[in-house]
């Protein structure tokens, strides 16, 4: 996927004349957006447009971040093709931190097209709950043929799970109860310390070092600080014990579908740290999804917590990120948090925020284009551009 230039030339864009909702500041304003080799290069008004440049005219026309999710499976479960195509969970281990999520994405899923031209532009993508400890995530953009190309940045969080998800899949062969979940975690967790220990006191010598253990080595950047747990938790009990096992650890977390976090707003409060509301649209299919509600994530969000706003796809699909915002909304939820809840919060869940989630000189022009409020199902996506480039949005 070719996303910067063409031959010696520079590729221009210009989106001029819209109404800017930047992700960053609360009120939209009139002004021109500029984009060259796929990066914003400056937003204003009346901008100097180089006369080789592309040029959108926006005039009527609402213009915003590409929209981002903080966590799902798009691209690893095969839309459209059953079982087989399933790659988003390891079956045969119960701990498995050396997954990759990278390794299970498929380009050419026909659902990330249909994202894409939803306005969906960057999706964190990694191993389902199965597991209580599943791989790392992966953040890629929603267009390309080879995921290398698609690659924002790979290694961004370590998933874990709580709940009932490992103990239904593993009940008959390793998990039974949630205490179990929590000592199986505290024991790899121990393992992979004394293993980083060990390592780091070897130092150069070779000899001194520990046998090589591909899954302790694939959870050092966890122990490290570098990237965060990911804890799949419904629960209040799934939280707090996430909570507890990352203080234990002194780990970096981030918490996961939070469905009863309306419940114990105080306590996440206090705790500030990164919280994935949803999936939300839907039936509560299982017991801990029982207290399931739209006011959730406008709840967190105006206690002062930081909220993305997730489908889980394929769960809910994709594309319909920006309704869930919506139904949010309709539910209580501040619509300038709901719109960071799918653009800067879920690019700051992942760490990317550097180079997607707002309107910014310097960031991925990833941008979309709406004849309106991107909550309103009426609303129609007129253009959408990831690194610069047009999006093929279907013409109805």
């Amino acid at each position: 996927m070719v996303r910067n230039g063409h031959g010696g030339g520079k590729d221009m864009l210009c989106i001029k004349n819209g109404t800017v909702h930047d992700g960053v500041h609360r009120e939209g304003f009139q002004a021109d957006i500029l984009v060259e080799d796929g990066k914003i290069k400056a937003i204003g008004e009346k901008l100097e447009i180089p006369g080789d440049a592309e040029v959108v005219d926006a005039a009527g026309l609402q213009v915003y971040p590409g929209f981002v999710e903080a966590h799902g499976h798009i691209g690893l479960d095969g839309s459209g093709i059953g079982y087989e195509g399933m790659d988003y969970n390891e079956l045969n281990d119960i701990i498995s931190p050396q997954m990759r999520g990278i390794d299970g994405v498929k380009p050419l899923d026909p659902a990330l097209p249909k994202a894409a031209a939803a306005g969906v532009t960057c999706v964190c993508v990694g191993p389902g709950s199965a597991n209580v400890l599943g791989g790392t995530f992966t953040t890629i953009k929603t267009v390309g043929r080879r995921v290398d190309d698609m690659v924002v940045q790979d290694g961004v969080a370590m998933k874990c799970a709580f709940g009932e998800n490992p103990k239904r899949v593993y009940r008959d062969k390793k998990d039974s109860s949630r205490m179990t979940t929590a000592a199986l975690l505290r024991e790899t967790l121990f393992k992979a310390r004394e293993y980083m220990e060990k390592k780091e006191a070897a130092g150069d010598d070779v000899s001194k070092r520990p046998a090589f253990d591909m899954k302790l080595e694939a959870l050092l950047p966890v122990m490290r600080r570098e990237i965060p747990l990911k804890a799949h938790a419904h629960a209040t009990e799934d939280l707090f014990t996430a909570l507890r096992i990352a203080r234990e650890f002194d780990l970096k977390i981030t918490l996961e579908h939070v469905t009863e976090g309306h419940l114990i707003v105080e306590e996440l409060v206090e705790e500030n740290v990164p919280l994935a509301v949803g999936p939300t649209l839907g039936s509560a299919s299982k017991f801990e999804l029982r207290n399931k509600s739209w006011t959730t994530p406008g709840v967190l969000a105006a206690a002062g917590c930081q909220v993305s706003i997730i489908t889980d796809s394929p769960v809910i699909p994709q594309e319909y990120l920006p309704l869930c915002a919506g139904l949010a909304v309709q539910a209580g939820m501040d619509p300038f948090a709901a719109l960071q809840a799918i653009t800067i919060n879920p690019a700051k869940h992942a760490g990317i925020a550097d180079r997607v989630g707002s309107l910014e000189a310097g960031k991925d022009a990833d941008i979309v284009v709406t004849d309106g409020c991107p909550f309103e199902v009426s609303t129609k996506v007129r253009h959408v551009f990831i690194d610069g480039k047009a999006v093929d949005v279907p013409v109805e």
